[in-house]
């Protein structure tokens, strides 16, 4: 067969060819000149046939390549393959292509604004050395990062996660289950959102006994048993809460070398709700992050901007408590 055309289109969904092409240029005057219902039609009838409009050449048209770009400080953090699960199907609804970096600090990521090589950035849970000086030019959206950021640039959002709500969840938990003695596996990281862990987490904790050990996140799985063993020496506490699940891995590990059971011996409680959360025996509870929502709707705010329009700051994505088999009640231990 042929490949269907936007004649095929507007054959099929009974308007003009003229209707198509506006319905599918993406821009204000098809949203005041088209109906919903017909472009709703009119996509429909590019559905049945497999039709996808000549992007390139549009993005030509109006100065774009359709490209925009999502940064993360770690491409070794399983969460970050959430954001750009999500961020990649909400670009190819909206006809764009995703790029992806790891690691790169603020003037490799300035210098990538000013080639002018997409359209906009996606900037996801950022370090410190990734926040310099980006061009006022360039769209960019802020994921999971300090919404400070975005302070009197118009070209400027930021879409928080409650992560600061998760970890005061995780720990009532622990409270609620008669857990007294706490411990914490702290990020020693220098991003935003793990500085919002921390309040959550200190906010939660008050009036309990608290034990922290430090570590570092891009450090991986032996780091995070390392500092496990830190903190499972001597008195260990009843209960741990641990920055991210990967940490939350570590701790398994080191618990299994030291002889203690989970969650007979120790409860223990993650943040992020990886994979491998579900995997662990016994299976981690854990604080959900909504990692594709946070990847889709930062694509679709990166494509307002990029549009020229001026979107209102949206409020933090919601979190949730994931209750599985690595926490039981004090009072049964």
């Amino acid at each position: 067969m042929d490949r269907p055309t936007g004649r095929d289109v507007a054959r099929l969904a009974g308007v003009s060819q003229a209707t198509v092409s506006l319905v599918f240029s993406g821009s204000d005057t098809a949203r005041a000149r088209v109906s919903s219902a017909t472009r709703d039609r009119v996509r429909e009838a590019a559905r049945q046939l497999g039709y996808q409009p000549q992007a390139a050449g549009r993005q030509l048209r109006l100065g774009r390549t359709g490209l925009v770009h999502l940064a993360v400080p770690n491409i070794l953090g399983p969460f970050f393959a959430r954001v750009l699960d999500g961020a990649q199907s909400a670009a190819t609804e909206l006809g764009l292509a995703v790029v992806f970096s790891s690691g790169w600090d603020g003037d490799a990521l300035a210098r990538a604004c000013n080639s002018r090589q997409f359209d906009g950035l996606l900037l996801c849970s950022p370090d410190d050395s990734q926040l310099g000086e980006l061009p006022a030019s360039t769209p960019v959206v802020f994921l999971d990062a300090d919404p400070a950021l975005v302070a009197g640039s118009p070209l400027r959002r930021t879409l928080e996660l409650d992560v600061s709500g998760g970890m005061a969840s995780a720990v009532s938990h622990l409270r609620e289950l008669g857990h007294r003695r706490i411990g914490h596996l702290r990020s020693t990281d220098s991003a935003y959102t793990f500085r919002s862990r921390q309040a959550g987490f200190e906010q939660a904790a008050r009036s309990l006994e608290v034990l922290e050990v430090g570590v570092s996140i891009n450090g991986g799985l032996e780091a995070a048993r390392a500092a496990a063993h830190r903190l499972l020496a001597d008195v260990p506490p009843q209960a741990v809460v641990c920055d991210d699940d990967v940490v939350a891995a570590g701790l398994y590990h080191a618990a299994a070398d030291l002889g203690l059971r989970i969650p007979d011996d120790l409860s223990v409680v993650g943040i992020d709700n990886i994979l491998a959360a579900s995997l662990l025996a016994p299976a981690l509870t854990t604080v959900d992050l909504p990692g594709e929502h946070l990847g889709s709707a930062g694509v679709g705010l990166l494509a307002e901007l990029v549009a020229g329009r001026t979107p209102s700051a949206p409020a933090p994505l919601p979190t949730t408590l994931l209750v599985r088999g690595s926490t039981r009640a004090a009072d049964s231990l």
